[in-house]
């Protein structure tokens, strides 16, 4: 499959050579690639000339492992062995120990032990939903900030959804500034006994049917948790909205990856939908993991006829045959009374030599143009679902990675990545 020359093609090296291009952020569904291909650029940036980091939040251990690394954790390693005047770090977004930092870095000691020690806390810092978005934000933000690459990879999280990532701060602020927060902080912002009127009071109304549901301890360590995280609660909304801005600076560039099937450039879509309405900037689609093939002037119809054909102990005419087919010629030597040969059976086989677990070269070759008329039905359907993005957002630029035929396990695969979204250019075209 190619790139529709209407569709414009994204340039991948001039935006990985500009030194304005300070972030860029890999986004899309789950299972399209945006791991590898965060590496690939990263490598691809720094062997032209960048410092670059790679933020991912994949646990899997085979990208550590690709780039030489035996394990990623929240503090950026260098990554040896790459080829080119620039450098490159990678480090894996750690959810709770990014959220420890936080607290760590905005309470005094003694209020800071108290909410990293309290089992609401807990809780919230490991897994409630949307906080391994913020704290992706969060430390994209710090990452910024310290000034010591000029280049931020993003790898955003393997969410059910691509839109997740801009829409979890907002989440996680709503729940921060809600009315359930308020009410639990209404006690401690009241102090004294008047505090402890209304908790008598308006509380034991609340603990009676949440209390049932929820527990009586776990409604007070959220009130404690609530208490000691007062102050910090601006913060978290602040910060949100400063990383917000930052993806929409100039700066930063948006990929959208998504593999040429029709789930994951629906959500492509959507994704490109909302960055145009956020005024966020979109660098381009990358287009994963798509099928091609080095007979794509055989079709799948005429890779089917012949198998056919082939297994019918026929070929196919390319003379002046009436019917255009005609029966294979009898070799040399044999008798015109000699019996036709049987269906997948050469004329000139030994019969008797031949075990029926052994296919014939007619099978074996049936077969392949079988699989190669599969092959060219992915093909097409891989088109058609590109050509109904690409009619709907005509304004995107587009490139293709081909499908590997295997894993990628080292930094040599993560080359080969790059140069295929670079469209095929070896990294060291840099100026």
């Amino acid at each position: 499959m190619t790139v529709d020359p209407a569709a414009a093609p994204l340039e991948v090296d001039p935006l990985l050579d500009d030194p304005e291009t300070r972030i860029i952020v890999c986004c899309g569904s789950g299972g399209v690639g945006k791991t590898t291909t965060a590496a690939a650029l990263g490598v691809r940036a720094a062997e032209r000339g960048r410092k670059v980091v790679v933020l991912t939040i994949d646990p899997a251990r085979r990208l550590a492992q690709s780039m030489g690394i035996d394990s990623l954790d929240n503090t950026p390693r260098q990554v040896k062995g790459i080829e080119g005047p620039g450098e490159l770090h990678a480090m894996m977004l750690d959810m709770k120990r990014t959220f420890d930092e936080i607290v760590e870095a905005h309470a005094d000691q003694e209020r800071a032990r108290a909410i990293l020690e309290n089992p609401f806390y807990q809780s919230l810092s490991a897994g409630f939903a949307g906080t391994q978005e913020y704290m992706a934000m969060e430390k994209l933000g710090q990452l910024r900030a310290r000034e010591e690459w000029d280049l931020i990879v993003v790898d955003t999280p393997p969410s059910r959804s691509a839109l997740d990532f801009l829409d979890a701060p907002k989440r996680l602020g709503s729940f921060l500034d809600g009315k359930f927060i308020r009410l639990l902080m209404a006690p401690a912002k009241m102090g004294g006994r008047a505090g402890m009127k209304f908790l008598n009071v308006g509380m034991s109304m609340m603990t009676g049917t949440l209390g049932k549901l929820l527990g009586g301890q776990f409604l007070r360590d959220v009130q404690t948790f609530v208490a000691a995280m007062d102050t910090m609660f601006g913060g978290f909304r602040t910060r949100a909205d400063a990383t917000y801005r930052l993806l929409q600076a100039p700066g930063t560039a948006f990929l959208v990856v998504a593999a040429p099937e029709r789930d994951a450039l629906r959500e492509a879509a959507y994704f490109v939908e909302r960055l145009a309405a956020e005024e966020m900037p979109l660098a381009g689609l990358v287009l994963n993991r798509v099928h091609g093939s080095g007979a794509a002037r055989l079709s799948a119809e005429r890779a089917r006829a012949a198998a056919e054909n082939l297994e019918e102990g026929r070929i196919v005419d390319q003379g002046h045959g009436k019917n255009g087919v005609r029966e294979a010629a009898s070799p040399a030597g044999s008798s015109p009374d000699s019996p036709d040969p049987g269906p997948g059976q050469l004329p000139h086989q030994d019969t008797e030599s031949q075990t029926p677990e052994q296919p014939s070269v007619n099978q074996l070759t049936a077969g392949l143009l079988r699989l190669h008329a599969e092959r060219m039905q992915v093909l097409k359907r891989e088109q058609r679902t590109r050509d109904r993005f690409t009619a709907l957002h005509p304004e995107v630029p587009v490139t293709e990675v081909a499908a590997l035929p295997g894993d990628v396990h080292d930094l040599a695969g993560l080359r080969a990545i790059g140069d295929r979204l670079a469209g095929g250019s070896p990294a060291t075209g840099a100026a």
